[in-house]
């Protein structure tokens, strides 16, 4: 039977500030300072969000869970992914790749990449080698090179039996 293929891409970012936790794919870094957002502002999870249902056609992480709306006041983005992964699935949509690029200064996150992708891997129902996390820096330029803020790019490529 032939498969149905689409891609889609998200993005997201936020300031680093003091008083909040860092979390970057689920899990909690040791930082002075951590993501402002409505929910723990993880930006890796949210780019990953938007991307897988970018690909699906199903808009974006306000449409789903608009900051206006209390029940994601300082929720765990994982648990977001793992909704919008769950709205993708019933569609019939598989999650076949998953490439998310973070642009952050500091702290490194090397020594916690593997526990990142098996994060995202879980939330969104695929093996861990269907999960890819890079990052890089911004060599002094912006917002994110100054230190003041972490972005995050990711490609989603999902599929399904054609109807």
């Amino acid at each position: 039977m032939e498969r149905e293929t689409r891609i889609g891409q998200g993005m997201d970012i936020h300031r680093l500030v003091p008083g909040r936790e860092l979390w970057l794919g689920g899990v909690k870094l040791s930082f002075t300072r951590g993501l402002a957002g409505y929910s723990d502002g993880d930006v890796l999870a949210h780019a990953a969000t938007d991307a897988i249902l970018g690909a699906a056609g199903l808009g974006d992480m306000g449409r789903h869970f608009p900051s206006n709306d209390p029940r994601w006041k300082d929720a765990s983005s994982i648990a977001m992914l793992t909704r919008a992964a769950g709205f993708v699935a019933g569609g019939g949509w598989q999650v076949d790749s998953l490439h998310v690029v973070l642009l952050l200064e500091s702290p490194r996150i090397a020594s916690h990449t593997a526990r990142m992708e098996h994060n995202l891997a879980g939330a969104i129902g695929a093996p861990v080698a269907a999960v890819n996390i890079s990052s890089t820096t911004a060599d002094g330029l912006g917002l994110v090179g100054t230190g003041e803020g972490a972005m995050a790019s990711a490609v989603c490529l999902i599929s399904r039996e054609k109807r």
